[in-house]
């Protein structure tokens, strides 16, 4: 697949391009999804065309109501939520929001949810062939629906078998989101890097709640819920690091990523992309700041390209 976004050395702009599988961005920046709506929502707010790809909220067989309210709460430096994957269903969404997102001539990266393993399968093959469709990200981890996601993602044998699934009946990139909240990240990426994905993206939110004193009772209706934003971004770097360790295949990190430092710091770490999530509600341009801020340090640099980036974290002055 071909977007005539892409920037590189011909074009006089530092070379920002990396490789997700087949696909290739632009650059390493993608929004995360969940918390960049189908990215109409911000076509007023920022340029689209500048990010490297485009994550879209959840998306499952059936459409999905999500939790009852309150489903969000602001925490010290992050943000607790339990939207509950609300979203319109495979079949509205390819007849309704594709369209647009194909239009924005940015790769779209769909990711997707279900209960069961054959639901997650069901939804790639509708997904097939869709013009526009340039990566599947399999959420296997959200820890705010009680069937199918986070059972995938504590399981290693279950995350394996439902990226194989989808792999079996998916023509682009298979990326597999996996859940910070299990034992050992390493035997979870190594997992799915068996079972034939195509990345790794990491991490989802961490389990978390928040309790109001006067009331006594829990913010949010779902009780618990996921923490993110900046309090979670040295979970999110140790577990990218920790995950490069074993795999081989490109990560993606997500946690906390807010500026063009924490984007490279992620990659130094090891990923070769990194997605823009809970900053989006604080800065709705922050996607593209964290953009123009890595295009930036690429010429203060003197880098030949953003890639040199990646798993460059020096060691070797440790005794």
């Amino acid at each position: 697949m071909e977007f005539v976004n892409t920037r590189g050395p011909e074009s006089g702009e530092p070379d920002l391009r990396v490789k997700i599988g087949s696909l290739e961005l632009a650059n390493p920046v993608m929004t995360a999804s969940g918390t960049f709506g189908y990215a109409s929502e911000f076509e007023e707010l920022m340029n689209l065309q500048k990010l490297g790809a485009v994550i879209v909220k959840g998306i499952s067989l059936e459409p999905r109501p999500g939790n009852p309210p309150p489903r969000i709460v602001e925490t010290a430096c992050g943000m607790l939520n339990a939207i509950g994957l609300q979203n319109v269903g495979v079949d509205r969404f390819i007849t309704e929001k594709m369209p647009y997102l194909h239009g924005l001539n940015v790769p779209v990266i769909v990711n997707i949810l279900g209960g069961s393993i054959e639901e997650y399968r069901e939804i790639t093959k509708r997904l097939e062939g869709v013009p526009g469709v340039a990566g599947i990200e399999v959420n296997i981890s959200c820890p705010n629906v009680k069937e199918g996601g986070v059972a995938f993602g504590g399981d290693p044998k279950m995350a394996a078998a439902v990226t194989t699934a989808v792999k079996e009946v998916c023509s682009v990139p298979v990326i597999v989101k996996l859940s910070p909240n299990v034992t050992d990240i390493k035997e979870m990426a190594y997992a799915v890097q068996e079972g034939g994905a195509d990345s790794i993206s990491l991490i989802n939110t961490l389990i978390g709640m928040a309790i109001d004193l006067k009331k006594k009772r829990p913010e949010l209706a779902n009780v618990i819920g996921g923490l993110s934003g900046p309090a979670i971004k040295p979970v999110a770097l140790r577990m990218v690091f920790d995950a490069s360790q074993v795999v081989s295949i490109p990560l993606i990190g997500i946690g906390g990523i807010e500026s063009a430092e924490d984007a490279l710091e992620f990659m130094l770490a090891g990923a070769s992309a990194v997605q823009v999530g809970t900053a989006n509600f604080v800065n709705p341009r922050a996607s593209e700041d964290v953009v123009d801020g890595i295009r930036e340090y690429v010429l203060e640099e003197k880098l030949d390209s953003v890639r040199e980036m990646i798993g460059g974290l020096r060691l070797d002055w440790i005794r």
